[in-house]
């Protein structure tokens, strides 16, 4: 364990005017604090916020980053208080440490709920501080260093997120050394036999082709010197964890790797980066399509470089990157190796905020926090914004808009702004029309046509690729939908005060707005609308002492609930007693013979759908839509399928069956409105069937019959338009 005077020393050594007292304050405040705790290794507690501070002594940080990283745990696992800390050290430490200190407590339904929750409170405090996530990586990393001390299920979970959020965070902030070190660790455990055979083979190329590499670092070194370019020329080598996601990614055996090798070329100046590419571009030919400048466009984790693969000495690819000295500590550091934590005793987020696009992005992915979206949602909208590599776009006026690979142009135009994305309607790219949801190429102009009154659709949400996109799409859908069940709820509200014999007003629930968990009576509106609130619960909010006997009903209850009753339903709506179609010839094309023909049970198939056959031996052919999921039972029976199409002349008058689900309001009528708008699209009922879902909501499954699919999607859209109908979806069997 590093001693009180090891730890003065190290910040010394890059920092003389270190506040030795402070320091010495902060090791015997932290080791009197977690006392005889130990970690799952034995050692002393103590030991881990100690190494924490070494790796950040590392990095070079202010006395107040690694006294916090010293302190870092004594709020979360001793007693200590932030009041304390504020008063023994300042407030300036004291909000360091509350920053990395998980919230305790949470009544959250999941554990990905908590680590969502905490997750977020994490990045705001990085937005009030980035030295928080300085030394939150650290913490993670010398955990990371001692998992294999931890139970097998625990370690999984740790390195899963670790892979999941922090080395792609690290990244994201620049810190390429870090970040590898993270992924290669949470490699070795979540697969440790991949591990070990990548690093097994890379280790043996390395004893093959090591000749190799010095021959190659030499002829650049000596080619450079003689064109007067003062250069570091160093091979390196694909860290594991990179080999084995390349692999993965693009399918690739280990042999067909060609670029395990690299070599990084270092420069005094910006010019003489520029200078090193003529000389390697015109000593050797160039690969076509590896070329990427960094310089003039650099990355948002400000990453700069130039990239390009030469073919060399002896016919080899040879990846170079070029960089000066100080793109080089910035590559390797990034946002920790800003002057600003050396030079001023507290980080200045607005000058940190021009300096680095790094903590530019960061505060970006901050926005969602303030768009309303739930724990869960912000965690995936993040990871999305981790992984990503990048592509750069331009609007006509030369605004460069950086965005994730496969990026679209709604992508594009909600990085200009929600209000566009939310409006946008059509897309030029390079001048020319494109579809709103075309893959876009590095250097594209784009302009996003928009039209007011429009809204994103739903199908969207899953097409797009970034979580600024998705969330804000998902939300204008959740705003449309929610409009619509707002509706509904307050009438199921209205009626279940009345039956209660309640006086009933929008004034009425907003006293008990806490009570039932919602931010407002709208909010109340659309979970009963939704089915996520039942509408007795509402009124004994009001009225305590009020009991709803329909709420202790439970299952499939034969009485009536609001209902007409099955029978009196059949009699008002039933071509046929027994609700089966008459028997009658099918007009389909590409049957066999005479073999007997049915329809799917639970949907079957209409005019209009595309159809397969599946024949039966013994039995005949079944006439299922293509999109049934039951048709996945024979993807193994290639022989049985039959492609047919509907005989449209033949068809004459005849009915077809098709199922739908109805969820509407639990009330006396509803089951008429039902009927009445089945009917008026000219469709008849064969059968229905009725599930209890709570006592406000009633699902009814019914069996049609119909002309073809386009008489079906009228039916639905009548039901849609009801006023007491939640939800239409068709069944197919």
């Amino acid at each position: 364990m590093m001693r009180q005077y090891e730890l003065v020393e190290r910040v010394r050594r890059y920092n003389p005017q270190a506040n030795e007292d402070l320091l010495n304050r902060a090791y015997v405040y932290a080791m009197k604090a977690h006392g005889a705790q130990t970690r799952a290794s034995g050692d002393p507690y103590f030991s881990h916020p100690l190494e924490v501070a070494a790796i950040l002594t590392d990095l070079g940080l202010d006395d107040a980053t690694i006294v916090a990283a010293v302190l870092h745990d004594t709020i979360e696992d001793t007693g200590v208080t932030r009041e304390e800390i504020d008063r023994v050290f300042s407030p300036e430490i004291g909000r360091l440490v509350d920053g990395l200190t998980k919230i305790k407590k949470l009544d959250l339904v999941s554990k990905r709920a908590e680590q969502a929750e905490n997750f977020r409170k994490l990045l705001l405090a990085i937005a009030d501080d980035v030295r928080v996530l300085l030394v939150k990586l650290a913490d993670r990393l010398h955990n990371m260093r001692t998992l294999h001390f931890v139970p097998p299920e625990k370690r999984k979970r740790i390195a899963e997120e670790t892979l999941d959020i922090y080395a792609p965070l690290a990244g994201r902030m620049g810190m390429q050394a870090m970040r590898d070190e993270l992924e290669d660790l949470a490699f070795r455990h979540l697969t440790p036999e991949a591990a070990e055979t990548i690093a097994a083979r890379l280790d043996g190329l390395e004893k093959k082709n090591g000749p190799m590499i010095r021959r190659i670092e030499q002829e650049l070194q000596q080619e450079l010197k003689q064109r007067g370019i003062e250069a570091e020329v160093k091979g390196r080598r694909k860290k594991p964890y990179s080999v084995w996601r390349k692999m993965e990614r693009k399918s690739l055996a280990f042999e067909q790797l060609s670029d395990i090798y690299g070599f990084r070329i270092v420069v005094p100046t910006v010019e003489d980066c520029y200078r090193v590419l003529g000389v390697v571009h015109t000593k050797w030919p160039t690969v076509p399509g590896r070329f990427k400048d960094y310089i003039s466009t650099p990355k948002q984790n400000d990453y700069r470089s130039i990239h390009t693969t030469v073919v060399g000495p002896g016919h080899q690819r040879v990846e170079l990157q070029i960089r000066s000295r100080d793109m080089n500590e910035i590559a390797r550091l990034g946002i920790a190796a800003h002057a600003l934590y050396k030079d001023s005793p507290v980080a200045d987020v607005e000058t940190l905020s021009k300096e680095s696009g790094a903590y530019r992005w960061l505060q970006r992915t901050l926005e969602l926090l303030a768009e309303g979206d739930s724990p869960e949602e912000f965690l995936e909208h993040t990871k999305l914004e981790l992984f990503h590599d990048q592509v750069f776009c331009f609007t006509p006026k030369g605004r460069l808009i950086a965005l994730p690979r496969r990026a679209t142009p709604v992508d594009f135009a909600y990085a200009v702004h929600t209000r566009v994305g939310d409006s946008a309607v059509g897309a030029k790219v390079n001048g020319r029309i494109a579809p709103l949801l075309s893959e876009l190429h590095n250097g594209d102009e784009v302009e996003i046509v928009c039209a007011e009154g429009q809204a994103p659709p739903a199908a969207w949400e899953s097409l797009v690729v970034t979580g600024k996109a998705r969330s804000a799409i998902r939300r204008a859908t959740r705003d449309a939908v929610r409009a619509q069940y707002k509706g509904l709820g307050r009438q199921i509200v209205a009626r279940a005060f009345e039956r209660a014999g309640k006086p009933f007003s929008d004034d009425t629930l907003k006293p008990v707005l806490s009570r039932l968990a919602r931010s407002s009576v709208e909010d109340i509106y659309a979970a009963v609308g939704r089915g996520e609130m039942f509408s007795g619960d509402v009124v004994k909010a009001v009225h305590p002492e009020f009991t709803d006997e329909r709420k202790v009903q439970t299952g499939h209850n034969k009485k009536e609930l609001g209902w007409f009753s099955l029978k009196r339903a059949q009699r008002l709506l039933f071509r046929s007693p027994d609700g089966r179609l008459p028997e009658k010839a099918v007009p389909i094309r590409g049957l066999r013979g005479d073999l007997p023909v049915s329809f799917a049970p639970n949907g079957g198939a209409v005019p209009g759908d595309r159809i397969v056959g599946i024949v039966t031996p013994g039995e005949g052919i079944t006439i299922y839509p293509i999109q049934s999921p039951a048709l996945s039972a024979f993807d193994n029976e290639p022989e049985r399928w039959l492609d047919v199409r509907w005989n449209l002349e033949e068809s004459g008058n005849d009915k077809f069956p098709a199922q739908i689900k109805v969820t509407a309001i639990n009330e006396p009528g509803t089951l008429g409105t039902i009927a009445t708008a089945i009917g008026d699209a000219g469709a008849n009922i064969a059968n229905i069937a009725f599930e209890t879902n709570s006592p406000d909501f009633r699902d009814v499954v019914l069996d049609l019959e119909v002309s073809d699919l386009k008489q079906l999607t009228a039916v639905i859209s009548q039901l849609k338009s009801k006023p007491v109908v939640s939800k239409v979806e068709r069944i197919n069997g």
